[in-house]
């Protein structure tokens, strides 16, 4: 077995992990592209369309805290395995679905196991990875996994599915799901048996997570920050697309969109690292969706600034999922409960994202056009914002030596 302790093998896990995050956010990804396709296809509505985005995050916004405690029960390297199979079934699933109805269905399928592939994977990052430094760094490129898979899906998924048809799509799909299955369950070593085993039973480490003020925190502010985040990234093809710009420029646009939101994640975790107060770095990232937001959705702007207002939005928001992931291991109750206040998190940030979408697309219709649409995303800032300073208190209670 590869120690945790050497260089390589710290890398190799970490790289591991992040491959099979980005796999996993292929799922989320390659749907927006797809939309237009499925509206000619399958007679989809723009209200249809949005609860398909969203749809994937179903079983996050229901299961989250349970496949968490779960997770610190059985351990990450069996949850994971087992919902990356789902994943595949899912997508096998929706690769021959003959209607929305049967497609919607898929996507919930899919969203359990994305739920049991992804939120399981800082609890093993932080079993693999010791000094403080390295995780905090590692946690900052995991935040990466969306955003990252997301922009390869946008690049790549426009001229796939002139290929192979959006169908086809979905199934070399579930192969890359199978694929990471696979790997997580040979290649990974097992450092965590003995832990998951002495884990407690789940009611009391859910009655110690859910009474410490941290993992709310960390989840409400997820929530605020993924259910704009996708609203936006994930209608961008459709708002192209309404403009009369060509398929291939929709995808490199949209792709840049959503990939320079990793930068901002693995600047959080450098933050965090070289000891930034957490509250400083939510609250730039908070500010800098709500006037990018505002700048891209007003009536009247000029394209060019609309455009470099939704980089703005996508990458220095970036700074909030990078952060809240870093935290959380942080004002987790203790090391027993880290996927326990991480799976809390996802339960909000899914929450969030199956909320976003559908609000974001109802709201246009109702208006006859997207130009209100910074309003609400620049509540969820404001509040945000705010938040982020008590989370801060928080931090500063465990962010020592000890606590780490």
């Amino acid at each position: 077995m590869t120690s945790s302790a050497e260089p390589g093998g710290t890398r190799g896990v970490a790289g591991l992990v992040l491959g099979v995050g980005v796999g996993c956010a292929l799922h989320v990804g390659k749907l927006p592209v797809a939309i237009p396709v499925l509206r000619d296809d399958l007679s989809l509505s723009l209200l249809q369309a949005g609860f398909l985005l969203s749809l994937v995050q179903l079983a996050g916004m229901l299961l989250g805290l349970l496949v968490g405690m779960s997770a610190d029960r059985l351990g990450p390297h069996k949850v994971m395995p087992i919902g990356l199979m789902l994943l595949s079934v899912g997508s096998a699933w929706g690769a021959i679905a003959p209607d929305v109805t049967h497609l919607m269905a898929s996507r919930v399928l899919e969203g359990m196991g994305f739920l049991m592939a992804v939120l399981p994977a800082p609890a093993l990052l932080r079993v693999h990875l010791k000094d403080p430094s390295a995780l905090s760094r590692a946690l900052g490129w995991w935040g990466t996994y969306m955003p990252l898979g997301t922009a390869l899906a946008l690049l790549l998924g426009a001229p796939l599915i002139q290929v192979v048809g959006w169908r086809g799509a979905w199934v070399m799909l579930s192969a890359v799901s199978m694929a990471s299955s696979l790997a997580l369950t040979f290649w990974l070593p097992r450092a965590d048996t003995r832990s998951a085993r002495a884990a407690p039973a789940m009611l009391p480490r859910l009655s110690r997570t859910l009474r410490a003020k941290g993992p709310w925190f960390v989840a409400v502010l997820f929530l605020l920050y993924s259910g704009q985040w996708l609203a936006v990234i994930g209608f961008l093809p459709t708002i192209y697309r309404e403009a009369g710009l060509p398929i291939g420029a929709i995808a490199v646009l949209t792709a840049l969109a959503a990939l320079i939101n990793m930068v901002g994640n693995v600047t959080a975790g450098r933050c965090l690292a070289h000891g930034f107060r957490p509250g400083a770095v939510l609250t730039l990232g908070f500010s800098a969706m709500a006037v990018g937001a505002l700048v891209a959705f007003a009536a009247g702007g000029h394209p060019v600034w609309q455009y470099v207002a939704v980089l703005v939005f996508s990458g220095v928001g970036g700074l909030i999922p990078g952060t809240l992931f870093g935290v959380a291991v942080v004002v987790a109750p203790g090391q027993d409960t880290v996927s326990t206040t991480v799976g809390w998190m996802q339960q909000f940030s899914a929450l969030g994202q199956f909320v976003g979408p559908p609000v974001v697309a109802w709201s246009v219709t109702a208006v006859g056009g997207w130009h209100w649409t910074w309003v609400l995303t620049g509540t969820c800032s404001a509040v945000g914002v705010f938040l982020a300073w008590h989370l801060q208190r928080e931090w500063g209670m465990r962010a020592s030596p000890q606590a780490h």
